[in-house]
């Protein structure tokens, strides 16, 4: 098996006075695992759907390998697709729902039991080839419906949201197997997810998408740690939002007055003064500190902000603390290290570094 370029050349999707998806360049790599993230409805399973066929673009071309998609069904492309329901054959053995796709083609039986055997292994099933789907737990049932899938070599595997009917333990055990699995076979795999942390976790790159539009491509660090725009910024991890107006602007820095007081920050849509802006931060890139500090020196600017503890919760390895300042709420992550430094005192001093703070432009209604 081998993975082959998918192309969306200017594709958009039209359903009557509906765009489910703007116009659309994205080139994924042969061999990629690329995941397209986005909340309900925001258009990533019509790209899928037209990737697989199912669904004819209302503009644009796409390609797999060098040709053109245009006017193939879905049986004749080099693509498989695994549902969020598996659609497994119950009355048929775990063995023979993987060969299923094999016996169009004229394989002979002993053959696509052979090809079975082999993929059972490859998802480490051996030896359960006899059992009925409905003797399976669910992460095993998925293993099936992803061996089934590869039983037709295709050169790239399309998933959407298959984790999505798993508990939390074995979704994340699950993650790691199918990034195994894909490293394994060189597939390309293309993986439709609203979970940011499957997303974050499994992927060679990402998409974020909203409302029918691509916002950015990029690797998981990148999409985390430096968001172009203010919705890809919010749905990726968690956000400290502090709204206000430009005050002044200096060396690719702008400083924003807000109700908290100032803040500085990168400026990243190259705001200018008085210009609407929003403030953004992570709660594990802020501290607590004394508020006598010393600016260290000849690092990056702090911002400080004096605020009310209202609720410490714990969650293991972090200590959420929930503030108040001014009336806006603001979320700090510590970790536990058995002294989260926090004193008896009510009031506390807040730092974040001024390079760790984002200020862009609020999200469109578009956007948001």
């Amino acid at each position: 098996m081998h993975g082959q370029d998918v192309v969306l050349d200017g594709v958009s999707m039209r359903f009557g006075d509906f765009v489910a998806v703007q116009p659309t360049d994205l080139t994924i790599n042969a061999g990629e695992f690329f995941s397209i993230l986005g909340p309900s409805g925001c258009g990533k399973t019509t790209i899928l759907r037209m990737v697989s066929g199912f669904l004819d673009p209302s503009s644009g071309d796409i390609r797999i390998g060098d040709k053109s998609m245009g006017g193939i069904r879905p049986n004749a492309r080099p693509t498989a697709l695994i549902f969020q329901n598996l659609a497994l054959f119950p009355l048929m053995s775990v063995w023979e729902n993987v060969a299923f796709g094999l016996e169009a083609r004229g394989m002979s039986k002993k053959k696509r039991r052979a090809r079975a055997e082999e993929l059972l292994a490859m998802v480490a099933l051996e030896g359960q080839g006899e059992k009925r789907p409905t003797e399976l737990s669910g992460g095993q049932r998925q293993r099936v419906a992803i061996a089934r899938a590869l039983a037709v070599e295709p050169s790239v595997l399309l998933l959407d949201e298959p984790l999505s009917a798993l508990d939390l333990k074995l979704r994340q055990h699950m993650r790691a197997e199918l990034k195994e699995l894909q490293r394994k076979t060189g597939v390309t795999f293309i993986y439709i997810t609203h979970d940011q942390g499957e997303a974050l976790t499994m992927s060679d790159r990402v998409a974020v998408m909203n409302r029918g539009v691509i916002q950015q491509v990029a690797t998981a660090d990148e999409i985390y740690n430096n968001p172009q725009t203010a919705f890809v910024a919010g749905f990726v991890g968690e956000q400290n939002v502090f709204a206000g107006r430009v005050a002044s602007v200096s060396g690719g820095r702008a400083e924003i007055e807000t109700p908290i007081g100032r803040v500085l920050g990168m400026n990243r849509h190259e705001l200018a003064v008085g210009d609407e802006a929003i403030a953004m931060v992570r709660p594990e890139r802020m501290w607590i500190g004394t508020g006598r500090d010393p600016e260290p020196a000849g690092e990056v600017p702090h911002n400080r902000v004096a605020a009310n503890l209202q609720r410490r919760d714990l969650e293991g390895p972090l200590i959420n603390l929930h503030l108040e300042s001014a009336g806006q709420p603001i979320q700090v992550n510590l970790h536990n290290t058995g002294d989260a430094g926090l004193g008896a005192a009510r009031e506390q001093m807040l730092f974040f570094a001024a390079d760790d703070t984002l200020v862009m432009r609020p999200a469109t209604a578009g956007e948001a």
